[in-house]
């Protein structure tokens, strides 16, 4: 073996270890935003609850209507302080759907727009929750684009022989029913915009 071969298996081997640190690195980094993008969506869907549960408690809607929110809003933020198993994020995912559903069945009502027409504040509140359901909408959207990068990355059969993700569990998508449309009496939607006034 003459000094040149030894000189380019060294340099192999350098521009390797090299690339999987890069590897490596990135893939440290892409899990990071993703513990980012989920800290923003757990933010986002708290602040839902919380103007849910301040719709519900403002006296702008009927008692059972101002129930049927609290509970749903109050069951969706229970499940945000938890550990992540498949099976909490499901659970999770199942009454952020359920908040939404809630929602919808509440201005879906016959004359629920008129009612609140009449009330002072209570266009700043739908406004507010308005506001609050689209950044849920976009923080759903930035973590499932994170997770599909992450899973993506991880797929690579170079970080899946050197086990470079380690012990970190595989991401999963957060999949949940987010829309506020409504059906009109002709079955057209409505959405959150056009019920706020």
């Amino acid at each position: 073996m003459t000094i040149t071969d030894i000189v380019i298996a060294v340099a192999v081997i350098l521009f390797l270890g090299v690339y999987v640190s890069w590897r490596a690195g990135r893939l440290d980094r892409m899990h990071t935003r993703l513990e980012a993008a989920r800290a923003a969506l757990d933010v986002t869907l708290v602040r839902r609850s919380s103007v849910v549960l301040e719709l519900a408690a403002s006296g702008f809607l009927d008692p059972a209507t101002s129930v049927l929110l609290a509970d749903a809003a109050h069951e969706a933020r229970g499940g945000q302080d938890t550990d992540l198993g498949d099976r909490e994020l499901a659970r999770i995912e199942l009454t952020q759907s359920n908040l939404s559903r809630a929602l919808r069945a509440a201005f879906a009502q016959p004359g629920f727009q008129d009612s609140l027409d009449e009330v002072d504040g209570a266009a700043d509140l739908l406004a507010e929750l308005e506001a609050a359901a689209h950044q849920v909408l976009v923080a759903r959207k930035f973590y499932n684009t994170a997770v599909a990068t992450t899973r993506d990355a991880r797929r690579k059969p170079l970080v899946r022989l050197l086990r470079l993700a380690g012990h970190a569990p595989l991401p999963e998508f957060f999949e949940m029913d987010d829309s506020l449309a409504v059906a009109d009496d002709d079955g057209a939607g409505a959405d959150m915009q056009r019920l706020s006034g």
